[in-house]
This record gives C-alpha cells, structure tokens and sequence, in this order.
C-alpha cells in the first residue's frame, strides 16, 4: 500500500521479536509475487484490447490484482458476445507472444499525457509520474506505480473466466494467466476426459454425443407424454363405474394416480362425452413437491345449476389453494396433498346443497 507517498508493506514474523530501532530482514514469497506481476501486467494489455474492441469509451472503473486472478470493471452498455470476449482474449494472448520488452520511465505528468499514456480521469497526479509501455510497438501506455513484467512473454498466457455486469453501465472482466491458467486448462481438459469416458466416446466426439443424446432425451420425453395420456384416457374409462347419483344428478369424483395435471383436461373432456350429463371433480397429487392439480368439469345442460369454478374452489380452498374457469370447467392448484381425500369427500355434500 502507498500512503503519503511512502510504500507500507506488511508481512509475517518468522523468528526473533520486534522492537522499536531494530534492524529486520524481509523476503518477499517470490511465487506469490510473481503471480501477481503477471496479473498485473495483464490487467494493462487487457484494458488496452477491451478498448480496441469496444471502443474509446471503455474506461478503467476499478481492479483488483492478487496472486489467483485479475479482476477489472471498466465502462460498457452492454453484456460482451462470445465473440467480443474471444477477441479481446486472442489480442492479449497475441501481445503475450511477441514477448516484447516492458518499459518503465520517470517523467513529467504533461510529458506523460503528450506521449500518450492513459490515466484514471478521477486520480490525483504528482508533477513527476511512472509511465510503463507494454506490449510490441507501444501497445499499452499507461501511468502505474505497481510492478510489472520485464517482458510481456513472462505473463505466459491469459484466459478470460468470466464478464458480468456489476452497476448501470459497469461491467467486471476476471482473468487468469501463467500458472493459474494452465491449471484451469488441465482441469478442462480432465474433465472432458471424464465425460468422453462416460459416454464412451472420444473427447473430441463429445459435442456429437452430448447433441444425440439431447435429442435422444427429447424424443423419449414427447414418447413418454404420449404413453401418460394414454394411461390418463384408459384410466378415464375405468372411473365410469365410480359414478354416484346426487339430487339426480351424476357425480364422479375421483383422484387419478400416475397423472400428470397437464393430462387431467384430456381426461375430463373424455369423461364429459362418455358420461353425457352430470358434475366431474378430478384431482392429482405430487407428494414429494406438495403440489395438488384440481379440475372441475360440469355437462352444458347443467351449468344453470352447478358452477364448475365453485366446485373446483370449494375443493381447492381445503388443500391450500385457489382457482377459476367456466362454468363448465375451472382448473386450480394446491399445496397440501394430505388434505385431498377428506376435501374430495365433501363434493358429494356439497352438490347436494348446491342443487337444492
């Protein structure tokens, strides 16, 4: 850290005891030193190539560096494309490989900004700054106080990980390079390796495969839709024998098993035209998700009597839920699947009541 213009660093005692006027040697963990000079040098090319594929209106809005990754926000409108990201990558990587020399110079703030070099619009100056150049032919030219690269090769290489927004009209960039990007390639590549081995096929096949078995999935989902309705129609003509007579009125209530509540309108409209005249109530429970999925279904002729949206209420209203429809059918959805049968029940009661 800097603070009034002087460098405070902080470390770890490993032997001895501190006083004050003692003499103390420090060592800096050189690995972890350099990570950071990698990330660091990279964070400049970076901002240099967002600005090349962007546009001049991307500014540098805030950064992190540290030993893991590089984190930068800059000024954008809009989420970045795929290809936006691969290009701003293949620029750095394309500087990387030059391997040109960094410069660093001393020098005036108004020599600084005649040769070029960006600085942050907000920041606070002195009269004499430190400009590092990075990059073949003056790539990036920017004011920076922070250690660097002596060539932009030693960054080894940079991968994209992620951009996302962050504010109105911010966006954040994180980066690996070196050592923290080849480990991220080798578990990519150990992964595919794993998944090629599950689906017993190359790992370069791995698209093909994963793209038939998607639409292998997608096949045997309609197919199995298909089968479910089926099952739903024949259990339909089943109920028929469950049918009760109410104040003259034919009543089946039932709950189906095996039924999806999608299926429950298909199944009732077989029921109306089977049954000819009378009042319908179907029900399905998911036990595991606490769903319940009602439908009430009422015969033309008998709509001036008995209303399908408050037959389907009256049950709904007992399981933790609420509905509506015509007065010949009306749909409605639950919570408490333990309380259909007793709310099931109460229909016959009910329509009693209703037709009186």
């Amino acid at each position: 850290q800097k603070q009034s213009g002087h460098h405070l660093h902080q470390g770890v005692m490993v032997e001895g005891s501190l006083s004050v006027g003692a003499n103390v040697r420090g060592e800096v963990d050189a690995s972890l030193r350099s990570a950071t000079i990698r990330n660091h040098s990279a964070t400049h090319l970076l901002h240099k190539a967002l600005r090349m594929v962007l546009g001049d209106h991307v500014q540098q809005k805030g950064s992190l560096v540290n030993a893991e990754r590089l984190r930068f926000d800059f000024s954008h409108f809009e989420p970045m494309t795929a290809e936006q990201l691969a290009e701003v990558e293949r620029i750095v990587n394309e500087q990387i490989l030059a391997n040109a020399p960094t410069k660093i110079e001393q020098m005036s703030l108004a020599d600084a900004k005649a040769k070029g070099a960006a600085a942050l619009f907000e920041a606070k100056y002195a009269d004499n700054v430190r400009v590092l150049t990075i990059g073949a032919d003056d790539f990036s030219i920017e004011l920076c106080g922070g250690t660097h690269v002596k060539r932009s090769g030693d960054i080894g290489c940079c991968h994209v990980v992620s951009e996302v927004g962050i504010a109105s009209g911010v966006r954040r960039i994180e980066a690996i390079t070196g050592e923290n990007a080849l480990a991220y390639f080798r578990e990519q590549e150990a992964r595919v390796q794993r998944i090629s081995e599950r689906l017993k096929t190359k790992p370069e096949q791995v698209e093909a495969r994963v793209e038939s078995l998607v639409e292998r999935n997608r096949s045997l989902e309609k197919e199995l839709e298909q089968l479910k309705a089926k099952l739903a129609s024949a259990a339909g003509s089943d109920m028929l024998s469950q049918v009760q007579e109410v104040g003259g009125v034919k009543l089946l209530v039932t709950e189906l098993d095996g039924v999806s509540g999608k299926d429950l309108r298909g199944v009732l409209d077989q029921l109306k035209n089977k049954l000819g005249s009378g009042v319908i109530m179907l029900a399905t429970a998911d036990k595991a998700a606490g769903k319940v999925s009602l439908i009430a279904g009422v015969t033309s002729d008998l709509t001036g009597r008995v209303k399908a949206g408050e037959l389907v209420n009256h049950v709904a209203s007992q399981v933790g839920g609420k509905g509506g429809g015509r007065p010949d059918m009306a749909q409605a959805g639950g919570s408490q699947p333990e309380a259909l049968p007793d709310a099931l029940n109460s229909v016959p009661a009910w329509l009693e009541n209703t037709l009186r």
